[in-house]
């Protein structure tokens, strides 16, 4: 197969532009299914928010893995991963089933523990004199989580229930309105919202309630990292026959006579398929990849170039020569102050003045497996929170997908640093002291996110809203042979929703029910054919790609203990 620059790289069944887990698990079974398939990543590694990152031969960071809802047997990530023949490469290791996220407001702290009755018996007790509106916010959530599962699980078909088509595009706060919520209840139920990324008025309740109840459902974090499922993923995809190109970019998606005909990378080499799967940010593929109103009707392009991201977020990255005292195996969401609306509300005007939250995760307390984030004795875990929309806050006029540099920038410098002290001072709020004992500290601002994903403004979480509120493209496009994945589609919303995501898109191409199937035992692909994993198997050299696996600058970690098959 050739692959000078300016020439034509070969034939393919299926093009998937960027290797997020959406973009994976689509590939994967397509490839399962007999496909002859291409991933192309501009990055370094795929994996796109599950890979993980390696500093001083000592430390793992994940970027985005910090813990997976509904990961035990019969989960929907699991179903998922099973019908690629993948059951056995990735295990799950449960977070404590007695309070996974602990929620710290100053009045009120709230340990959320698996299933919908004792949460809301956990929320009763913190928040008695409003038990009766609680009572009520649950009873509609689980029924609207309930429907969500059967349909997404489910051969399409049946009427949706009254509560579903009363709640299915009202928003979270129209929702807490309705059972007479105070502030302080609002901000409790609203607490993990950093994990999409929007405020209890830019979401709808369906998006909210599918989050909560995947936890609810149980809280896992995968052993050994999230670099581990994008991994088992590229296995998969190149032991049935499928190729993973890393650090190439796709300049655009070739459209003729108004179907696709494959890629065009940035270098003028072009792969030709009659299936292009684009994994990449929503807004760059219309407005970017596809030449907008070259390929669309006006009507789309208008619609993704008004379309509004989901905020960005920072996340301060965090090793201590020490292990942290009587910290349980949970997150902690600490919320200095209790009006989650007004909280959203001054980071969406672009005031960072006060942070709106902390979240705390302990990924040195959540893997089982030894040494695999940090030396013995050591602790490894990450601060979040969400950013302003846009360039202002940073001191730029524009980001880097468009060849802004920015990393010696001083407005850019100072307001990270600022932003840095100001995580470090809320985590320190919600653990108590721990500035003497760091011997690493960096952080990651949207900026930086937008470097390596290419994501519109650097959101991790794909559109907020798409002519209305809440709403996303499905995986099908006004182009024949287009299709979509990821964080941007109405299936999308963290690890778990983008694997669904790639599940749905397969189903379009190959017109066959995939997530249904699996979730009754379907096996697409055949577990023979995955490679051995001897001594020392590395996920992040395996999610180069084949060509790549022993090219030049792989960090390593000097403490790892031996991978066994």
């Amino acid at each position: 197969m050739s692959t000078a620059t300016g020439g034509t790289a070969g034939d393919w069944d299926a093009i998937v532009v960027g290797s997020g887990i959406g973009g994976l698990v689509c590939a994967g079974y397509l490839v399962a299914a007999g496909r002859r398939v291409l991933v192309l990543e501009q990055h370094d590694v795929a994996g796109g928010n599950s890979h993980v990152f390696r500093r001083r031969r000592a430390y793992e960071f994940d970027v985005g893995v910090h813990y997976l809802g509904d990961c035990g047997p019969g989960g929907l990530l699991p179903s998922i991963l099973g019908g690629l023949g993948l059951g056995e490469r990735v295990r799950f290791h449960p977070m404590d089933p007695d309070g996974f996220d602990r929620i710290v407001l100053p009045s009120v702290t709230v340990d959320v523990p698996v299933g919908w009755p004792r949460y809301l018996d956990r929320l009763r007790q913190a928040l008695p004199a409003e038990a009766e509106g609680l009572t009520r916010y649950i009873e509609i959530c689980e029924a609207v989580a309930r429907t969500c599962r059967t349909n997404a699980t489910s051969a399409p078909g049946g009427k949706l229930p009254a509560v579903m088509l009363r709640w299915s595009r009202r928003t979270l706060t129209q929702l807490f309105d309705h059972c007479g919520l105070s502030a302080r209840a609002r901000t409790v139920l609203a607490a993990q919202s950093g994990n999409y990324g929007s405020a209890p008025a830019s979401t709808l309740v369906v998006a909210h309630t599918m989050m909560i109840d995947d936890y609810l459902r149980g809280a896992y974090y995968p052993e050994g990292g999230g670099q581990t499922v994008a991994a088992a993923l590229v296995e998969l995809l190149e032991s049935h026959g499928g190729t993973l190109l890393t650090r190439t970019r796709v300049g655009r998606v070739l459209v003729e006579h108004g179907r696709v005909a494959g890629v065009e990378l940035t270098d003028g080499t072009e792969f030709r398929a009659p299936v292009v799967v684009s994994n990449a940010d929503y807004r760059r593929t219309v407005l970017e990849l596809c030449g907008g109103n070259e390929n669309l009707p006006d009507a789309v392009v208008d619609r993704a170039r008004d379309a509004r991201m989901r905020l960005p977020t920072a996340v301060c990255y965090v090793a201590l020569d020490r292990e942290l005292p009587e910290q349980p195996n949970s997150n902690i969401w600490y919320w200095p102050n209790e009006d989650v609306e007004g909280a959203y509300a001054r980071v969406e005007a672009g005031d960072l003045d006060e942070l709106p939250f902390a979240f705390l995760s302990f990924a040195s307390i959540k893997d089982p497996v030894p040494g695999s984030c940090c030396p013995p004795g050591h602790t490894n875990f990450q601060i979040m929170t969400a950013c302003p929309p846009g360039y202002r806050h940073w001191g730029l006029d524009e980001g880097p997908a468009r060849g802004a540099r920015y990393r010696r920038d001083e407005a850019y410098l100072a307001a990270k640093n600022r932003l840095t002290d100001q995580m470090l001072d809320l985590a320190e709020a919600a653990i108590g002291p721990f500035r003497e004992h760091l011997v690493h500290l960096e952080t990651s601002t949207p900026v930086t996110q937008e470097r390596y994903t290419l994501s519109t403004g650097g959101s991790a979480y794909g559109l907020q809203s798409w002519g209305r509120t809440g709403q996303r493209p499905d995986v099908r496009t006004g182009i024949e042979g287009l299709f979509l994945t990821g964080q941007n589609i109405h299936h999308g919303g963290g690890i778990v929703g983008v694997a669904t995501s790639g599940a749905a898109c397969a189903s379009a191409i190959l017109d066959r029910a995939v997530l249904p199937e699996v979730c009754r035992g379907a096996i697409y692909g055949n577990p023979e054919l995955l490679p051995a994993r001897g001594a020392g198997w590395d996920p992040l050299r395996v999610s180069r790609g084949a060509k790549r696996r022993d090219a030049r600058g792989l960090a390593k970690l000097d403490h790892v203990a031996p991978a066994g098959s």
